[in-house]
């Protein structure tokens, strides 16, 4: 006999909460479930009638007797305690959690319990998105409208959030300026000689070298404006490196290459005049001829003019002495501090060049920097004016620069943050011989956002370029970082390291002798693209940063009216002389001090942050569909159980497949129950063997492959064992 057992309108969930899925044609979603129907018994006389509803009972007096002789429950309870002991609680335990996961396993097998099109129209008359209610309740022409008006406003909200996403994941960023007023601490100061060694220290070790500089402006300038007229023999082991030669022009398409120091090609050489300029002004050009070691490749570096030819190949020939004198030695020719800075005052506190730290440069020799901080507290500034300030007055001794290094005249000067390395070539500026300049201060502190915003790092820790400045003890900066990335290049391009730039460890600075293609190297190196790009691809700004905005006047220093005295003073003070041993041309006085003490704070922040991005995206979708977060979940829902149905199909599918193809490796039917109980027990048993087609009677009777006499496997289909029965996730339902 069979009962329906009525369901709830709704299907049930895939989380177990919507309720049992609809039976197929049935209007009220109950499923037809089979239930034992009891069988009718009479009543017994004596005992109570059973309630209605409730299985009817058949009682007799034999199964009274044998209810009466059963032992108490406790006993029964005690006997099965002895014959079967309860399991241990870890054992429970496992048993427990295996019932779990076998109970989801089974759930998940389930699936939903929905079809695509139920699970669709449950989810529109569900959902509290506006639209979708109406699709499945209105009429033919209202669901047609309602369903254009829903996907219309659904591509909208889409095409909305699309817009508002890539805004925000392009990370811009505002900028904020900010002005405050407080006691700033005074930047640090760097100042050096525009001439990095004294020539009177330097002149032996750049004796070959000036006479083939003499030599070589006597050939450009030609014999009538010479002043080279002796015949000494030069040294040309530096001029085969990297000698100048003269480009004729005369013939753009096939320009003549001539060597200043080979007339005709004949290789002599020597530094008499030569008879005549090989060409005119107008049709040659002097350039610098650069060669591999072996001379297979050679690049010319062109120059508009001949003072910046032989500028730069005097630099690139003392570049190659330099680099092989130690650092002890180069210092010692250098300018010293005593006799560079003649007079200091910061503020109403006297101070001398003991209060400057001193530091090599390579391009300007001796540098030496006030209120660095690297030992001692930074110095603050009280008052803005010129008053509060730094003033110095230095010498340059304009009368012992190189003639043919130096071409400038006057003191190089840089503010740069307390313990950062000055790169005072880059961003220093020049302070003139015989003037008075006075330099007014403003204060800008930088502070940018990091980390997907920009491309900047705090302390240089996650650059993957090496730091060679840290050797200085300075904070990280992305001038320091890009002369590391350039000197790792050099390296490992030249075999060696360039003299502007540190060293790393166990490294050699580059030289003729050692080297002697690595002008031609570092020529290349210097004019790569390549290499510019990855430095500056790898190399950060820092997050934190102080610039210093300089305001510059100058004004004749000293007057025609003081000169005398003034210079009688400060010869004095410093040669103990009553002679006047100072001149205008050598004499420059600073004065550096904060022009107000407004700093400016530029500051970035986040243009767009998550908070702008969900209100955003929250107003689009509540405004054109008036949904929520909890919508959003709700579609999330319809999905897991759309996805979950459509795997569940393919697993059917891929089942019924393997089913197929498993029967196709038969060829007749299975045997019957007789033919295998036959087999069982008669091991001479043969089945009768099928009618052959037209096909098997076509080939000979001997060609037949024979029947293999092995027989049946033994079946052990009497056998009786007990099957597991598995509890179902719901009461009634039997695996």
């Amino acid at each position: 006999m069979w009962t329906r057992e009525q369901g709830s309108a709704r299907g049930r969930s895939s989380f177990g909460g919507r309720g049992r899925k609809k039976g197929r044609g049935e209007p009220g979603g109950a499923v037809a479930r089979p239930t034992a129907s009891p069988s009718p018994a009479r009543h017994a006389p004596g005992l109570p009638r059973p309630a209605a509803g409730s299985l009817p009972v058949c009682v007799s007096a034999r199964s009274r007797r044998r209810r009466q002789s059963r032992p108490p429950a406790a006993a029964s309870r005690r006997r099965r305690r002895r014959t079967h002991p309860e399991p241990p609680r870890e054992a429970g335990a496992t048993m427990h959690v295996k019932k779990y996961l076998l109970k989801g396993l089974h759930r998940l097998q389930k699936g939903p319990g929905y079809t695509y099109k139920e699970l669709l129209v449950w989810y529109c008359d569900n959902t509290n998105t506006h639209g979708p209610k109406r699709i499945i309740c209105e009429g033919p022409k209202k669901k047609a409208m309602w369903f254009v008006l829903t996907l219309l406003f659904t591509s909208l909200v889409c095409w909305q959030w699309g817009l508002f996403i890539k805004t925000y994941l392009n990370w811009e960023v505002s900028v904020s300026l900010s002005i405050g007023f407080k006691t700033m601490d005074f930047p640090a100061v760097t100042i050096c000689n525009a001439s990095p060694f004294q020539y009177s220290k330097v002149q032996h070790l750049l004796k070959d070298l000036d006479e083939l500089m003499e030599a070589v402006l006597g050939r450009i300038l030609g014999p009538e404006l010479s002043q080279v007229n002796d015949t000494r023999a030069l040294n040309l082991s530096i001029w085969h490196h990297t000698p100048l030669v003269f480009i004729n022009e005369q013939n753009p398409h096939h320009p003549v290459v001539l060597d200043l120091f080979e007339d005709n090609f004949n290789g002599s050489a020597s530094n008499s005049p030569a008879p005549g300029r090989p060409c005119s002004a107008h049709r040659c050009k002097v350039a610098m001829r650069l060669c591999s070691h072996n001379g297979t490749t050679c690049t010319f570096r062109n120059f508009s003019s001949a003072t910046q030819a032989v500028t730069e190949w005097y630099t690139l020939q003392a570049t190659n002495i330099f680099a092989q004198v130690p650092n002890q030695e180069l210092v010692a020719m250098g300018y010293p501090a005593e006799r560079l800075i003649l007079a200091c005052l910061f503020g109403a506190e006297p101070c001398n060049y003991r209060n400057f730290t001193p530091i090599f440069h390579p391009d300007y020799g001796n540098c030496y920097i006030f209120n660095w901080g690297m030992t001692e507290k930074a110095l603050p500034s009280a008052n803005p004016g010129t008053e509060f300030g730094l003033k110095l007055i230095l010498d340059m001794g304009q009368e012992d620069y190189v003639p043919f290094l130096t071409s400038t005249a006057g003191a190089r000067l840089m503010l740069h943050e307390q313990r950062s390395y000055p790169f005072i070539k880059e961003e220093g500026i020049y302070a003139m011989a015989g003037m008075e300049t006075s330099i007014g201060v403003l204060v800008d502190k930088l502070q940018r956002k990091g980390e997907p915003y920009s491309q900047c790092t705090k302390n240089g820790s996650d650059v993957p370029i090496q730091n060679l400045y840290s050797n200085y003890n300075t904070t990280y900066s992305i001038q320091a970082c890009i002369r590391s990335c350039f000197q790792e290049h050099m390296i490992r391009e030249c075999g060696c390291g360039h003299y502007l730039y540190p060293l790393p460890h166990k490294r050699k600075y580059c030289n003729n002798q050692e080297f002697p293609d690595w002008a031609h190297c570092y020529s290349a190196l210097r004019i790569s693209l390549a290499q510019r790009e990855t430095c500056i691809y790898a190399c950060k700004e820092s997050c934190n940063d102080t610039q210093y905005k300089m305001t510059i006047s100058m004004a004749v220093w000293p007057s025609e009216a003081s000169e005398d005295w003034i210079f009688h003073v400060l010869s004095q003070e410093r040669d103990q002389s009553s002679n006047i041993t100072l001149s205008r041309k050598g004499i420059v006085k600073l004065n550096i001090y904060f022009q107000e003490f407004n700093y400016r704070t530029i500051e970035e922040s986040a243009a767009n942050n998550i908070v702008w991005l969900l209100s955003n995206l929250g107003g689009q979708f509540g405004f054109w569909m008036g949904g929520s977060v909890l919508c959003l979940i709700e579609f999330g829902e319809i999905i897991i159980d759309f996805v979950w149905i459509t795997i569940i199909k393919l697993v059917a599918l891929a089942k019924s497949v393997r089913q197929k193809q498993a029967q196709a490796r038969y060829e007749g039917p299975p045997p019957t129950v007789a033919e295998l109980v036959e087999a069982h027990t008669n091991f001479g048993f043969q089945p009768d063997l099928a009618t052959p087609g037209p096909d098997v009677g076509a080939y000979p009777h001997e060609q037949n492959p024979p029947i293999p006499g092995t027989p049946p496997p033994n079946y052990d289909s009497l056998r009786l064992q007990p099957l597991d029965v598995i509890e179902s996730d719901s009461e009634g339902d039997a695996i």
